[in-house]
């Protein structure tokens, strides 16, 4: 049986107050907080193994490089991916993507060549792609939204031309927590002989992820957003682009041999991986891996939908909310807005209250523009959040929207 208070004692951060009051944080699709443990792990790297990794002889070196790899194959474990070696250390879902789109333009993308996007992307996964755009003459084209903010996939099939090279998408949407149709777009990736970028930046969080099943040719998340550390992610790549992926960053780590004439470089993870990589880091990503795989992603998953439901029919009941994104299945984000009033305001007096919520854009002008508004409130949840918490948020948030009228 889930023992929630069992969960919040391992996060030392929910204990402080602010502003006088209890921290509610409700932030978590900007970065979730951090279990002791993984604080811990990433503390006794340093205190015990801190050394470079891959080329040392010495003791500290070994020790460093095995703990190093063994985080590899926890993550790949974790998320099934067939071989440990699909899955390169980032600095997070941005390099990822970045990584990927500097690859295919050095000889897979073509000059006038089409990307389509959905209009609920986050902006590390159009701008790439747009600088992409912009000096070769492409196009990026846009899956449309449905009146309900669902992608409109029946649209999907008649934006493909034979000038279509590659379809980028979130698994969800971090604005508005809708869980997007993968299998049904990889059919169409693969009946048209497409490349399949999922951004799993806000997925991975919240919910099981099976690569092997999903065939997706490159997956990318955060650390940070799944009980991780910062600063560090992860790029699955299928076996065919672990192989024929162009690398876009060179450097020590990544070679077989150099002389000025020629550089034989690396196989597997290592190729991409150039320089020092954030050893803690990956170190800390598996240990937050354990932590999850301990308490269980399915059992995160129901907690959480549990907490979007029951939050979401306490919003409809404030005449004054108006929701984006309504869904019964969503992963742990609601957006919502107070009408006439600036979303910066009503995040700024919740604060007050010690209640931590996200206003703004949320790196989706695109989808703003779409919607017709500047931006909106945004609460997400992680597994320690609580219904008592939301009815202190909902308490307030009705406080709030007397205050402001």
């Amino acid at each position: 049986m889930l023992n929630i208070n069992e969960i919040r004692n391992q996060f030392p951060i929910l204990n402080q107050k602010i502003n006088g009051n209890q921290l509610i944080y409700f932030d978590n699709g900007a970065t979730s907080q951090k279990p002791i443990r993984v604080i811990d792990t990433i503390s006794n790297y340093y205190k015990t193994s801190n050394s470079n990794i891959h080329r040392g002889v010495h003791t500290l070196s070994r020790t460093a490089t095995e703990q190093f790899e063994n985080a590899r194959t926890t993550i790949a474990n974790y998320f099934n991916i067939e071989n440990p070696q699909q899955l390169i250390f980032t600095s997070g879902t941005t390099d990822s993507i970045n990584i990927i789109a500097q690859g295919l333009a050095n000889g897979v993308l073509n000059n006038g060549d089409e990307i389509i996007l959905s209009s609920y992307e986050h902006h590390s996964n159009i701008l790439p792609w747009q600088l992409w755009a912009e000096r070769n003459n492409g196009t990026l084209k846009i899956i449309p939204l449905l009146e309900n903010q669902q992608l409109d996939l029946d649209k999907l099939e008649s934006l493909i031309t034979n000038k279509t090279k590659v379809i980028a998408i979130a698994h969800v949407s971090n604005t508005l927590g809708l869980i997007t149709d993968i299998e049904k777009i990889s059919t169409l990736a693969k009946k048209y002989n497409l490349v399949l970028v999922v951004d799993g930046a806000q997925s991975a969080p919240h919910m099981a992820i099976d690569l092997q099943k999903l065939d997706v040719d490159f997956f990318v998340a955060s650390a940070h957003k799944i009980y991780g550390p910062t600063g560090i992610g992860m790029l699955c790549m299928s076996e065919k682009w672990l192989q024929n992926l162009p690398i876009s960053k060179t450097g020590g780590g990544t070679i077989k041999t150099v002389s000025f004439d020629k550089t034989e470089y690396a196989e597997g993870a290592l190729r991409f991986e150039p320089g020092t990589p954030n050893i803690s880091g990956a170190i800390g990503f598996a240990e937050a891996i354990n932590f999850i795989n301990e308490i269980k992603i399915d059992t995160i998953y129901n907690h959480e939908l549990d907490l979007v439901q029951y939050a979401q029919k306490k919003l409809e009941e404030i005449p004054e909310v108006e929701i984006y994104g309504r869904a019964e299945i969503k992963a742990g984000v609601i957006s919502f807005n107070v009408k006439n009033q600036h979303p910066f305001d009503v995040g700024t007096l919740l604060d007050k209250y010690g209640i931590a919520v996200r206003t703004g854009h949320h790196c989706t002008q695109p989808l703003m523009h779409c919607l017709g508004i500047q931006g909106t409130i945004r609460i997400s949840f992680a597994i320690y959040n609580t219904r008592t918490e939301i009815d202190f948020f909902i308490e307030k948030l009705k406080k709030v929207i007397q205050m402001l009228s």
